[in-house]
């Protein structure tokens, strides 16, 4: 079996090392990662400089390459470019930071698994609920090698991702494996407006996590509870329950529209 790592913490990441150490125990280990930490960049490609990549040699790994672009970018010339052989799995991470909710759509983490996906490879993200300093990432590397073995050896859809979220807990006080939807993840978003030296304005964004009320099947109530949340996840945005009733109204409203002076 052939693995993919990648992340968005960079490749000096804390995460990273730990799972090089479990998956090179059972799979042959390909790294492609950022040259430096890329969270909150969503599924971004660099489309307007050029993407510098730079060997590494790492231990316990065939081959890796640090990589001068987003999390999405390393995976995507990872297989399509750097890589001659059949990857047989992305797994990325492990974030120190959950992904949770509508977190996957901010996070780099989870959108380099997406793009695994979207290049026909089964795709895992995982990611640990903290982002104290010091954190033991050894447990949830050890779970994501047995994830790993398991979901390769049952099958594992290529068109869908499982997206990992792993308390902070030791491991006998976790409470268990749940099967989650996406819950919901607000933040209050505060802008603080500063000036630089030129006197220019510029915003700086902070802000933290909005409590609310979670649904008690959502991967955010299972964290909070001490469960281990796994949520499949696929890529098709569309909202199938309103087809019928725009189809209505494309044969009357819409089809007016294109005739419409008011457009």
């Amino acid at each position: 079996m052939r693995i993919l790592l990648t992340n968005d913490d960079g490749i000096n990441a804390k995460g990273i090392q730990a799972l090089i150490n479990e998956l090179n125990t059972i799979a042959e280990i390909y790294l492609a990662a950022p040259d430096h930490e890329r969270s909150g960049t969503g599924h971004s490609i660099t489309v307007f400089d050029p993407i510098k990549v730079v060997e590494a040699k790492i231990p316990g790994i065939k081959r890796g390459w640090v990589v001068g672009g987003t999390p999405v970018d390393c995976v995507k010339l990872a297989i399509s470019r750097l890589i001659d052989e059949k990857i047989d799995l992305v797994v990325s991470g492990i974030n120190h930071g959950s992904n949770l909710g509508t977190d996957v759509l901010y996070s780099g983490t989870v959108s380099a698994a997406a793009e695994g996906v979207i290049m026909g490879s089964p795709s895992i993200s995982v990611s640990l609920n903290t982002y104290q300093d010091n954190v033991d990432f050894n447990f949830p590397a050890q779970f994501t090698r047995r994830v790993v073995s398991a979901v390769m050896e049952q099958g594992i859809d290529k068109n869908t991702l499982l997206n990992i979220n792993i308390p902070v807990l030791p491991p006998e006080e976790v409470k268990g494996i749940r099967i989650s939807k996406l819950g919901a993840r607000n933040y209050d978003n505060l802008f603080e407006e500063r000036r630089d030296p030129r006197g220019n304005t510029y915003y700086w964004l902070g802000g933290g996590v909005l409590k609310e009320v979670q649904h008690e099947d959502s991967d955010v109530y299972a964290v909070e509870q001490g469960y281990i949340s796994i949520t499949p996840i696929h890529l098709d945005l569309t909202n199938y329950s309103l087809i019928e009733k725009y189809q209505k109204l494309s044969s009357t409203y819409f089809e007016s529209l294109i005739r419409s002076d008011e457009i």
